[in-house]
């Protein structure tokens, strides 16, 4: 006589033998397995790229008109208002299918804002659209491809507007081709429009408060500004408050 094992000793047995996650279920004869069930996951919407802008964004027809055919790199300066001493800055790149924005940085500018008629002294830095054409620093070059001049005529001293030390500021400049001779260091003081209209505007170091007419950012938004513009790319600034670029 074989002696009858209860049904939970049975129940057991069989989930030894199946073993763990092969996910077999274990059942006790007397009903049926339940019936396999294929589901479907619910597609998912395919993302679309956003299209390029083939104009730089924020400008006008005057501003946009300034800007050479040419022209494959542009650093836009947006002014937060006309007397404003505070600035962003975006650096666009060209490519075939329209313009391709980098990262915003924040920047300084004159403290008295911009304006259209930039004069020696004024304290506001100029409107408008020019070429990046010469570099240099009084540290050594960080690997741009544009010309640079390294010496200690880029020493930076005294204080700022707000009291702030200004040493350091020209560690790194990019010049920008307003009243200036392109080709020459940043340092050459030759005045196409003559000296009353006044110069020596550069895109260099910020040093925490407001510039007498230059764009101050970051240090390291100054290294990477210097390592990506390329003279092959004829890089311009596309400089003023809002209300102007967009005119």
């Amino acid at each position: 006589m074989i002696p009858h094992k209860p049904r939970a000793v049975l129940l057991a047995t069989t989930l030894l033998l199946t073993g763990c996650g092969t996910g077999a279920v274990a059942t006790t004869g007397d009903r049926p397995p339940a019936p396999h069930r294929t589901t479907t996951a619910p597609s998912r919407p395919t993302a679309t790229a956003t299209p390029l802008p083939r104009q730089l964004p924020g400008l006008g027809p005057t501003t946009l008109a300034q800007v050479p055919a040419e022209a494959r790199q542009a650093v836009v300066v947006t002014g937060h208002g006309r007397d404003s001493a505070r600035s962003d800055v975006v650096l666009y790149e060209r490519t075939g299918t329209g313009w391709k924005a980098g990262e915003r940085w924040p920047a300084h500018n004159a403290v008295r804002g911009w304006t259209d008629h930039h004069r020696a002294g004024d304290l506001r830095s100029p409107v408008g659209v020019f070429t990046l054409s010469d570099a240099g620093g009084l540290r050594p070059d960080p690997g741009t491809r544009l010309p640079y001049d390294q010496g200690r005529g880029f020493t930076a001293t005294g204080t700022g507007f707000e009291g702030e030390p200004l040493a350091g500021s020209f560690d790194y400049v990019i010049a920008i081709d307003y009243n200036r001779r392109p080709g020459t260091t940043p340092l050459d003081w030759t005045r196409p429009l003559g000296t009353g209209r006044g110069g020596g505007i550069w895109l260099h170091v910020d040093h925490g408060g407001p510039t007498q007419g230059c764009v101050s950012l970051s240090r390291a938004h100054m290294r990477a500004l210097l390592r990506t513009l390329d003279p092959g790319r004829h890089p311009v600034v596309v400089m003023g408050d809002a209300a102007s670029l967009a005119r």
